[in-house]
């Protein structure tokens, strides 16, 4: 009878435990808008890398405004809202605690981090802000990493294309990615990586800051145009796989509120219809610059001509002058 309540007792106990998934880590329960919010986590390494970064940029805006220097509003906007904030949303607020248990929210991180935050943060034109408050000493060791052979090979349009092109496919059709599903850090390494990614692609596109390499408005337009069926690609490839990314990793879990196979199809879908829009919308803005860009050109050809006409009228009137 000692021995049935023994075991009684040993069960009972262990059933207490909180559930551990394959990684070691504690099952998160179903997935709700209000867990977004009570999940958050503010004790990560990234966490203190957007607070420093906003710091910094709030620092050399503080700096241009004592020396009587303006500073758009839009771009300390963009560069602290969707862009520091887009990094915080996915990685700090509560969806850090589903992005290895479900694979469409790991999806949202990768559209965010890697295609939404980096256009607002080249918007936010950092590296033009840094130059204008350094001291002389190192805006020039800045501006010789900007100008650097490196910078000039990963900032050329091509080579950041094919880089965030081949990206998603090695991560997600090789082992890699069930790696960095079983280790925080791998994980953690991912999330940094899309940021950059996604910098080194879209900064020379938007051209805001003094990057080495940058092709005019047309070759630009032209890069957004292909990156548009890759998404297509990736993401209908994901929707119709008839395998499990990651392996057994999210069986393995148990989750009894989520079917692994429909959770990839909506991640598929998720990057299929978010990497379009995003690429559509990019597009449009490109164009629009494009046009500025000409409406600007022309302006200046006026006015180029309108002095031109001034100095040939004043050197007729001077010859006719006796």
């Amino acid at each position: 009878m000692l021995h049935v309540d023994s075991i009684f007792a040993a069960t009972s106990a262990v059933a207490a435990l909180p559930a551990v998934a394959a990684g070691g880590d504690p099952i998160p329960p179903p997935f709700t808008v209000a867990r977004v919010f009570t999940e958050t986590r503010l004790d990560s390494w990234l966490a203190l890398g957007l607070v420093l970064a906003a710091g910094l940029y709030l620092y050399g805006v503080h700096r241009l405004r004592l020396r009587g220097d303006r500073w758009p509003v839009a771009r300390t906007v963009f560069f602290l809202g969707p862009g520091l904030g887009g990094i915080a949303a996915v990685t700090v607020s509560g969806l850090h605690a589903y992005d290895t248990a479900l694979l469409s929210v790991h999806m949202v991180q990768h559209m965010v981090l890697s295609m939404v935050s980096p256009i607002f943060l080249a918007l936010g034109a950092p590296i033009t802000l840094a130059l204008r408050t350094l001291p002389v000493r190192p805006r020039k060791r800045l501006l010789a990493i900007v100008h650097s052979r490196i910078a000039r090979i990963y900032s050329f349009p091509l080579v950041a294309f094919a880089i965030f092109v081949v990206n998603p496919f090695a991560l997600y059709f090789t082992d890699l990615y069930r790696y960095t599903l079983e280790h925080a850090w791998a994980h953690e390494v991912v999330h940094a990586h899309f940021i950059m990614t996604g910098c080194v692609f879209f900064w020379p596109l938007l051209g805001l800051d003094p990057l080495p390499g940058r092709w005019p408005y047309p070759g630009r337009a032209l890069l957004m145009v292909l990156s548009v069926p890759f998404h297509t690609v990736l993401g209908l490839t994901i929707m119709q796989s008839t395998t499990l990314f990651g392996g057994d990793w999210y069986p393995s879990l148990g989750l009894t509120w989520s079917n692994p196979w429909d959770d990839q199809v909506v991640a598929g879908g998720v990057l299929w219809a978010g990497g379009e829009f995003v690429s559509v919308t990019m597009l449009a803005v490109l164009v629009a610059q494009w046009i500025r860009q000409s409406e600007r050109e022309a302006r200046r050809l006026d006015r180029e001509l309108d002095r031109q006409e001034a100095r040939q009228r004043a050197a007729e009137a001077a010859e006719t002058t006796p």
